[in-house]
């Protein structure tokens, strides 16, 4: 059995990395203000939310496993360098999205546990994250262990917590069931799909199986990988909302900070929760900032035809570029004493506007015969994918008008 798992832990990695990477502090902050304020009620949209991500995951998964090229390369070759390019920086200004929350995340974290002001620790972390960028060597396979062994513990601290708070089970199998939602909950429910449905992580995702060195004998073995990853990314949002409307919800905490988040696991670590909580929030927004910042930088540069290895100069360049834009623009929303919580929420949503871009790339060169052959995809994948971008679409088309709406009355 012992044996079985190290083989299994063996083969995974691409997929752990995406979720690590999706799973930082938005999801969790997003995630557990959804479940205070609305209890088991949204758990149907991370099915939906999940199984769009899973789709277009696989996509990206199958394409790496096919081709050396990159994707963005591939998709300039057929489509035009210009609509790569759009891909690059669309993914860019949905990493970008995810950044700054990333930011607020690791200050949030860190006031918990020192009680010094949020808005300084990006001026310290961001600082190293680019000396690891730099400096780091074997970055891919550190970086693969350490997220593993964060998503791993994450979850097995909120299920093992779940034992004693003992959740109305026939509430949360009923929160599967699509209900109506307000429009007054819109950006809770954006966010929600926004930290779970991550296309510029799905399209990074055929990078990861090249660096990991997968080939077509391998592709079983990158679509499990691929759909675990997605799994477990569901599977954390889910445990932090079902824990949430069982400890925070009865409660009237409405969720403003770190410390009032970490209430959730007093029941399995009492006076320590918010010690630990705080460790494993600023661990899973440090990881995420700096993959992130990888991510978006690396799209960026491949999209504009500039190189597309971490040890070129201008994915690095880019890389710099984001993270310092995220520190900044983290500082400047919380400058003014606004709640670094809804900024959190607003960033997850926000990363949604840039992205239908992304899915037509992904739905095209998956649907190319001459570029997938045997492995293009079904009408089954197709229909799932036309599922999930049209909820995109949609939830794009309202925040759009939201924006317009409040510029105008600026």
């Amino acid at each position: 059995m012992i044996q079985k798992l190290k083989g299994f832990f063996k083969t995974i990695g691409p997929g752990f990395i995406v979720a690590a990477v999706v799973l930082g502090p938005g999801s969790i902050t997003t995630s557990t203000k959804i479940g205070a304020t609305q209890g088991y009620d949204f758990l149907w949209v991370i099915l939906i939310a999940a199984i769009s991500m899973a789709v277009y995951s696989n996509m990206s998964t199958r394409f790496g496993i096919l081709h050396s090229a990159s994707i963005l390369g591939k998709i300039a070759e057929k489509y035009g360098r210009w609509f790569a390019a759009l891909i690059g920086i669309s993914s860019f200004l949905a990493a970008l999205s995810f950044q700054f929350g990333n930011n607020l995340g690791v200050g949030m974290g860190m006031e918990a546990l020192t009680g010094i002001d949020a808005k300084l620790w990006p001026l310290l972390f961001t600082p190293f994250a680019i000396i690891l960028i730099f400096f780091a060597k074997n970055l891919y396979k550190t970086l693969e262990k350490l997220m593993m062994f964060m998503v791993i513990l994450m979850i097995a601290a909120f299920i093992v917590n779940l034992i004693f708070i003992k959740p109305n089970l026939i509430a949360t199998a009923a929160g599967f069931v699509p209900s109506r939602f307000s429009m007054d909950n819109f950006s809770q429910f954006s966010a929600i799909v926004g930290t779970t449905f991550v296309l510029h992580c799905a399209i990074y995702q055929s990078y990861l199986v090249q660096k990991k060195g997968w080939k077509l004998e391998d592709k079983d073995k990158g679509i499990k990988d691929s759909n675990f990853g997605v799994f477990l990314l569901a599977l954390m949002s889910v445990l932090v909302i079902v824990t949430a409307a069982a400890t925070l919800k009865p409660l009237g905490i409405t969720v403003n900070s770190a410390a009032e988040m970490a209430i959730q696991l007093e029941a399995l670590l009492g006076s320590y929760a918010k010690y630990i909580f705080a460790l494993g929030f600023i661990a899973a927004a440090f990881s995420s900032l700096l993959v992130n910042a990888v991510i978006g930088g690396g799209l960026l540069s491949d999209g504009l035809g500039l190189g597309r290895s971490m040890d070129e100069k201008m994915p690095k360049a880019f890389t710099v570029l984001i993270l310092l834009a995220g520190m900044g623009i983290a500082m400047y929303v919380t400058s003014d004493g606004g709640s670094a919580v809804y900024s959190l929420i607003l960033a997850q949503a926000s990363s949604m506007l840039a992205v239908p871009l992304i899915a037509i790339g992904l739905m095209l060169i998956a649907n190319s015969k001459d570029v997938m052959g045997d492995y293009k995809n079904t009408l089954l994948q197709n229909l799932l994918a036309l599922i999930g971008f049209v909820l995109i679409c949609v939830l794009v088309y309202i925040m759009y008008g939201k924006l317009i709406g409040y510029f105008s009355g600026m």
